[in-house]
């Protein structure tokens, strides 16, 4: 059975957009009954990017509170490995602007597909692959340069069997 990686994204619109605490607390249930199970988790960088933000909003506090042992330390050496890899190949991609390679070594998307690439999960993002981008490097196109694999939130929820209501 596949293991789960969450994306900050996955947090963040959830929360912004379609699964509100107020509208839909199913969902946050559902992540983290998904954590206990051993099913999913996510990665301190993302932790550390949903702390970033300054309000003490909902999310923040659920990250916090009621979901913080599920974000994965990323000081290991298979993860550090795996990053490296990672950065050098987007280093020599020529395709992408240098200040997408600046950003993409600095935020933790590249972090996320070090660990998913060092622990064997499947990324969950909602970034979707575009093969002619230059001024971002998406997760998705580093997931498939190294045979990662990742999909959506609602793909997520179809595996393992999570209904909403």
């Amino acid at each position: 059975m596949s293991k789960f990686l969450l994306d900050a994204n996955i947090f963040i619109e959830a929360y912004q957009r379609y699964y509100s605490f107020d509208i839909a607390p199913a969902f946050w249930n559902a992540l983290q009954q998904g954590a206990e199970a051993g099913k999913l988790i996510s990665i301190d960088r993302v932790f550390q990017e949903i702390n970033s933000y300054d309000d003490e909003d909902r999310l923040k506090l659920w990250a916090n509170n009621e979901f913080s042992k599920w974000f994965a330390s990323t000081d290991d050496e298979a993860v550090f490995n795996a990053y490296r890899e990672i950065i050098n190949w987007a280093v020599n991609q020529p395709q992408f602007f240098d200040s997408a390679k600046t950003e993409f070594a600095s935020v933790a998307d590249s972090w996320l597909i070090a660990f998913a690439k060092a622990h064997n999960y499947t990324v969950v993002t909602h970034e979707i692959y575009s093969a002619d981008v230059r001024r971002r490097i998406l997760i998705p196109n580093v997931c498939r340069a190294f045979d990662i694999p990742y999909i959506n939130t609602f793909e997520m929820l179809r595996k393992l069997n999570i209904r909403l209501g």
